[in-house]
C-alpha cells in the first residue's frame, strides 16, 4: 500500500526508508541511538560478544549518520570475539536468578538468567543435562544498561534437544552455581472452550474506518449487552495543509503551503514565477482566483534579481494571498529566483476520497452485563503507533470471541457478568490512515508541530508526535529518558505533556470510569510483556518507583496466566527475559501510557508487544516478523494474543480490591 518512490527524486519526495537491523556496540552505544530519537523498533536482542542488535526503521542517509555514534547495520558489522576474563581474586559468586524450559511448536528452549559478584567483568557459561542424556552448552550475555549491571542471560532461548531438567553456570572468575529447570511460562491453564466455542473473525488488515464499523455493527447486533462510547477529543484529522517547492534547493528555492487544508481547497492552489521581460520591475505578488503569481523584479537588463528571501517575504506581507512562503530549510536565501511554470499544490495524500479527511472521533465499544461501574473495569487500547497493523485486530477478535459466545459459553457468560471492558481498536486513526495509504511506516500521529525550516513536503514522513510518549507521569519534561523534543524524532514527545487528542482520549477513559483497574496496551512487535515502570532518569539510572513487592508479584504471576493462554493457541511462548518491567527488558520509555495509569490511576498497565520472533530450523536462528508481516502471520498473531487479552479478562473478573 505505500507508494511506489520515483525513478527521480525531486524536492518534494521523502527519501525512502528500510526497516534494518542495527549492530550497536555496547550499552552506552544504544543509550546513545535512544537519544538521537532514532525510530527504534521494540526488538531489541543482546548478542554474546556485548553488543545489541535492534530493528530500527532509517532513511539511507540517517543510517550513514549513525556511525558517529558506532552503529551499523547488522549485515555489515564485523563481531569481533569477546576476550575470555581472567580469573578473578577472590572467587566471584555466582547466582542462578531463573532457570526454565519451554516446549513450543518448534521444540523444547532453554532460558536462563543469572549474576556474578564480579558483574559485567566474569563470562558466564551455562551447562544443562536433560532427557533422553540430551546436554548442550552456551556463553550467557552481559546485560548493562545506562551503566547498571543487571545480569547475565542468554541472547536467545537456546533449543535443548529434549527437556532439560538441570543447569550449571560457571563463570571466569571460578564461580558456579547448579539449579533445577522449571517449566514456562507455567500459570493457570485458560478455561477448556465449551462446544460450539466461536473464534477467528478476523479476515484481513483493517483501516480505521473499517474498524469503526466494526465495532458498530457489534454493538447494533449486541445492544444488551454492549454502549458505543464517542471519545471525547477528536484528532486533526488525515489532512495537511497543501504544499510545493518552486526553485532549487538549497540555494534558490522556496516552499509554499497553503492556508487552508488540501482537502479544504489547498489542493486546488497553484503559484507561478514570472519575468515581466522588462528593465527595473519592482517584486510583485498578484493572487487570481487561485493561482498566486509573483513578478520578479529585474535589473536595468530586464533580468530577475529578486532573491529567495524577498520572494518570501512579499509573499507574506500581500494581501489576500491564500497561502504563505518560507525558505528552504536552513538556506538563508539568497539565491536568485528564476521564472517558473505554474506549480499546483499538493497535500500528499493518497487515500481514497472516501476516506474522511475530517476531525476523526475515536470510538470505545463498551462490553458487559452491568456497565454501571459496579464490574470491575478492562481497557484495551491499541495503534498507538500507526504502523501497527496487528494491534487493532487482537481487539476486534477479542471483542466478537466475548459477543458471539456469550450465549453459548458458560466460561463468556461469566466474564461479561463480572467484567466491564472498553476497546479502543484504534487510537491513533490519522496516523493509522498515513500508514495505509501513504508511507507504510509512520509511527506516529499526523500533527505537525514543526516550524517552517522543518516543514517542506519532502520532510512529511517525519512529522508528528509519538502518541505513547505524550503521558504525564515519567516524561520528558520530568527529566526521564527515551523520548525527543526533536519534532522529527521517531519518539518526539510533543510540544507539551498530552498536547495530542489521541493521548488525552486515553486518559479520558480512566478519568471517566474509575471501575478500569486493569489495562492492556497492544503494540507491535518483539514478543514482550511488560509494566511499569517504564522510564528511568539517565543519570543513575533512577526509574519510576517499583511497584510493591506484592504487586510485582501479582503482575509476574498474572502476566505468566495470560501467556499460558497465548501459547495455547498455536504454541508461541513470549520469552521469560522480555516478560517484567519495561526497564528490565526493553528500554526507558518516557512519557508511556502505562506508566500514568499506573501510578496516578492506581491501574494495572500492561503492554503486549505482539509478534514473537519466528525459529527458523534452517538457519538455528529467531527471525523478527515486521510491523505488517504477511497476512497469515498476522492473523495467526491476533488469535493467540485475544486468547491473552480475554485471559486478562479472566483474571480482573477474580479481582478484588485489596
Amino acid at each position: 500500500m505505500q507508494p511506489s518512490v520515483p525513478a527521480v527524486a525531486g524536492p518534494a519526495d521523502p527519501e525512502p526508508v528500510s526497516l534494518v537491523t542495527l549492530s550497536v556496540p555496547d550499552r552506552a552505544a544504544m543509550e546513545r541511538l535512544v537519544a538521537s530519537g532514532a525510530d527504534l523498533t521494540e526488538r531489541v536482542r543482546p548478542q554474546p560478544d556485548g553488543s545489541v542488535q535492534i530493528d530500527a526503521v532509517l532513511t539511507a542517509s540517517q543510517l550513514a549518520g549513525l556511525s558517529a555514534l558506532g552503529v551499523s547495520e547488522a549485515s555489515k558489522a564485523q563481531a569481533a570475539p569477546r576476550p575470555r576474563t581472567k580469573a578473578a581474586t577472590p572467587q566471584d559468586q555466582v547466582v542462578i536468578e531463573r532457570a526454565v524450559w519451554y516446549k513450543s511448536r518448534d521444540g523444547y528452549f532453554l532460558s536462563v538468567e543469572a549474576s556474578s559478584s564480579a558483574a559485567q567483568a566474569a563470562t558466564l557459561t551455562v551447562t544443562w543435562r536433560g532427557a533422553r542424556g540430551t546436554t548442550g552448552q552456551a556463553e550467557m550475555v552481559a546485560y548493562v544498561d545506562a551503566g547498571a549491571y543487571l545480569g547475565h542471560q542468554l541472547s536467545a532461548p537456546v533449543p535443548a534437544g529434549g527437556r532439560p531438567h538441570a543447569v550449571t553456570v560457571t563463570s571466569t572468575g571460578g564461580g558456579r552455581a547448579d539449579a533445577r529447570v522449571r517449566e514456562w511460562p507455567d500459570g493457570e491453564r485458560p478455561d477448556r472452550a465449551g462446544h460450539g466455542y466461536q473464534k477467528d473473525f478476523i479476515t484481513q488488515y483493517m483501516p480505521p474506518a473499517q474498524l469503526n464499523e466494526r465495532i458498530k455493527s457489534l454493538h447494533q447486533r449486541f445492544p444488551r449487552l454492549t454502549d458505543l462510547i464517542a471519545l471525547p477529543y477528536r484528532t486533526n484529522g488525515y489532512r495537511r495543509h497543501a504544499q510545493a517547492v518552486v526553485g532549487t534547493p538549497p540555494g534558490a528555492a522556496v516552499v509554499f503551503t497553503s492556508n487552508a487544508y488540501g482537502s479544504e481547497g489547498g489542493n486546488d492552489l497553484s503559484v507561478e514565477l514570472v519575468g515581466p521581460g522588462a528593465p527595473d520591475r519592482p517584486l510583485r505578488v498578484g493572487v487570481d482566483g487561485k493561482l498566486v503569481t509573483v513578478s520578479l523584479a529585474t535589473d536595468g537588463s530586464g533580468a530577475p534579481v529578486s532573491t529567495a528571501a524577498q520572494v518570501v517575504a512579499a509573499v507574506n506581507a500581500a494581501a489576500g494571498v491564500p497561502l504563505r512562503a518560507a525558505l528552504y530549510r536552513t538556506d538563508p536565501g539568497a539565491g536568485v529566483m528564476a521564472p517558473a511554470p505554474r506549480t499546483q499544490l499538493d497535500d500528499f495524500l493518497n487515500a481514497p476520497a472516501d476516506v474522511s479527511r475530517a476531525p476523526a472521533q475515536v470510538l470505545a465499544l463498551r462490553i458487559g452485563v452491568r456497565r454501571d461501574g459496579s464490574r470491575t473495569g478492562v481497557l484495551a487500547y491499541a495503534q498507538e503507533h500507526a504502523r501497527e497493523w496487528v494491534t487493532p485486530l487482537v481487539t476486534i477478535e477479542a471483542a466478537e470471541r466475548l459477543l458471539r459466545n456469550y450465549a453459548r459459553d458458560r466460561a463468556t457468560r461469566r466474564l461479561l457478568e463480572r467484567t466491564d471492558i472498553f476497546i479502543v481498536p484504534t487510537v491513533n486513526p490519522d496516523g493509522a490512515n498515513y500508514s495505509f495509504y501513504d508511507f507504510n511506516s509512520q509511527r506516529k500521529n499526523m500533527t505537525n508541530h514543526c516550524p517552517a525550516q522543518q516543514s517542506d513536503p519532502a520532510l512529511r514522513n517525519t512529522w508528528g508526535v509519538d502518541v505513547n510518549r505524550n503521558y504525564a507521569v515519567g516524561s520528558l519534561s520530568d527529566g526521564y529518558f527515551g523520548a525527543s523534543a526533536n519534532c522529527q524524532s521517531g519518539t518526539y514527545a510533543g510540544p507539551g505533556e498530552h498536547s495530542e487528542p489521541e493521548s488525552r482520549n486515553v486518559i479520558w477513559l480512566a478519568q471517566k470510569f474509575r471501575n478500569i483497574k486493569f489495562a492492556m496496551n497492544v503494540h507491535s512487535y518483539g514478543g514482550y510483556f511488560m509494566w511499569p515502570p517504564g522510564a528511568y532518569k539517565l543519570d543513575g539510572r533512577v526509574t519510576l518507583p517499583r511497584p510493591a513487592p506484592a504487586e510485582e508479584a501479582y503482575f509476574l504471576r498474572s502476566a505468566r496466566t495470560i501467556e499460558q493462554a497465548i501459547a495455547a493457541e498455536r504454541g508461541t511462548v513470549i520469552w521469560p527475559q522480555q516478560t517484567g518491567p519495561v526497564t528490565d527488558v526493553l528500554y526507558s520509555a518516557a512519557g508511556n501510557s502505562a506508566d500514568e495509569l499506573w501510578y496516578d490511576y492506581g491501574v494495572y498497565g500492561w503492554d503486549f508487544e505482539v509478534g514473537a520472533d519466528l525459529w527458523n530450523p534452517e538457519t538455528r536462528t529467531w527471525e523478527g516478523v515486521g510491523f505488517q508481516p504477511p497476512f497469515e502471520e498476522g492473523h495467526a498473531e491476533a488469535m493467540e494474543f485475544a486468547a491473552g487479552l480475554i485471559s486478562l479478562i479472566g483474571i480482573a473478573a477474580e479481582y478484588r480490591e485489596r
